[in-house]
């Protein structure tokens, strides 16, 4: 009788899976069937981008979109944003998923039939706009995503959040915006989140790919300023001054030993950068003050703060031994938490993306200094950030160009996997599947 039962039951443990298997097979194939679409809302979003918390043509063609597919939809949502609540027919979690929506203040110079030709103004100047960082990719998947899991609600078990972010670039001067605004307007509740997942493209990654880091993935950053005052002279009469550009000299010079010295570099990379100085306006005057705009960038909580506070000490002790001051504003106007993807979870969806692209297409990549306000998402749920290929095969990641920059391009032909990666974490951990389990 017990060897009955148990035959029995796993029979029904077979067939479950086997439907499973069926129902990834759908969505897998209905995202085949949308390539096209997805591209051309890319190249629409790409020639016609906008600036942080001014998406309101972006923003209207998403709503419009989640609108159509029957999807709750709240506009507005810290600025620009656009929120759609997707309610499946049966009970389960809560899975938001998110895509950034700002261009950037970049000239383009691709030569493309759907280039960006828009201007706009950026802190105070005219500046030509581009989506240099594959922000418009990522809204073009994530309505994909929704048109696929719209098709399947009754399916669903569970509820699906589309959280469409402005300005993760960073707001204008002035003004509050992205993922922390967001949060603060309430997106994470009614109904409340469990999970988050997001993806970013990356140019330097062959398409077909996907790259992932437990822990620490993308560094926190602080910028900083830091304002020297000394005493003002003739040029020829230095004996006379405080020279505060002979101590912002030192200073940055000093300031380089905190990461070789001070950073246990075995554990996590940092960076600490000056990127601007600006002090007097003759050949023949030594100023009275010289002012300093830098970024620092660290993996981990501990290591922002040992770098904040080594800044600190050594500018404003080495302005004190010239008989100057340094004052240090450290965060200056921005500050972004490390992008810390939660390591059980990151295990337990591992088999997922494995699956997805193929095991061998799946890799752990190293940590990047670079930023990402998807980490405030972080702070408050358990999220999982990972990176789609966006490079040609057999491409020269060394001589691809970089995000941010006037040349950037993706190769298009990889979004369908960002789309069925996006699609396939949803559903498994809607499902439950336990972590090993491929």
């Amino acid at each position: 009788m017990r060897r009955r039962f148990l035959f029995a039951a796993l029979l029904v443990q077979v067939a479950a899976f086997s439907q499973q298997d069926a129902y990834k097979a759908k969505l897998s194939q209905q995202a085949d069937q949308l390539q096209k679409k997805v591209v051309e809302w890319r190249r629409d979003f790409h020639q016609h981008p906008e600036l942080g918390n001014n998406e309101v043509r972006t923003a209207g063609i998403i709503a419009a979109h989640l609108q159509s597919l029957g999807i709750e939809v709240k506009t507005g949502v810290a600025k620009t944003g656009v929120v759609g609540v997707l309610r499946g027919g049966k009970t389960g979690p809560v899975v938001a998923l998110r895509a950034d929506m700002d261009g950037l203040p970049v000239t383009e110079r691709v030569d493309l039939p759907f280039a960006s030709k828009a201007r706009s103004v950026y802190n105070g100047q005219e500046v030509g706009v581009m989506h240099a960082c594959g922000h418009d990719t990522h809204m073009a998947i994530l309505m994909g995503v929704a048109e696929v899991l719209a098709a399947n609600k009754k399916d669903l078990k569970g509820t699906v959040k589309f959280i469409f972010q402005p300005a993760e670039e960073g707001p204008p001067a002035g003004e509050e915006g992205g993922a922390e605004l967001m949060i603060k307007e309430g997106v994470l509740e009614n109904p409340k989140v469990d999970v988050i997942f997001g993806l970013h493209i990356n140019a330097q990654t062959e398409v077909g790919k996907l790259t992932y880091k437990p822990g620490g993935t993308m560094a926190g950053v602080n910028d900083m300023k830091i304002i020297v005052k000394g005493r003002q002279s003739h040029g020829a009469y230095p004996w006379y001054s405080v020279d505060p550009i002979v101590v912002a000299a030192q200073i940055i010079n000093n300031l380089q030993t905190i990461v070789s010295r001070n950073l246990d570099v075995t554990q996590n990379a940092g960076v600490v950068t000056v990127g601007s100085i600006h002090g007097g306006n003759r050949s023949n005057i030594i100023p009275e003050q010289v002012e300093m705009l830098g970024t620092i960038r660290a993996l981990s909580n501990d290591d922002e703060r040992l770098l904040i506070e080594r800044i600190r000490t050594i500018a404003t002790k080495t302005a004190e031994a010239a008989g100057a001051t340094a004052e240090v504003k450290i965060p200056f106007s921005v500050r972004y938490p490390v992008t810390y993807n939660d390591s059980a979870l990151t295990l337990r969806m591992l088999p997922t993306l494995q699956k997805t692209a193929g095991a061998d297409n799946v890799l752990l990549k190293t940590a990047v200094t670079g930023a990402e306000d998807f980490s405030f998402f972080q702070e408050k749920v358990p999220g999982l950030f990972f990176f789609l290929g966006g490079m040609a095969k057999g491409g020269d990641p060394f001589k691809t160009p970089a995000h941010h920059t006037p040349d950037f391009y993706i190769d298009e032909s990889g979004f369908t996997l960002g789309v069925k990666a996006l699609l396939n974490l949803t559903v498994d951990y809607m499902e439950g599947v336990p972590k090993g389990r491929k």
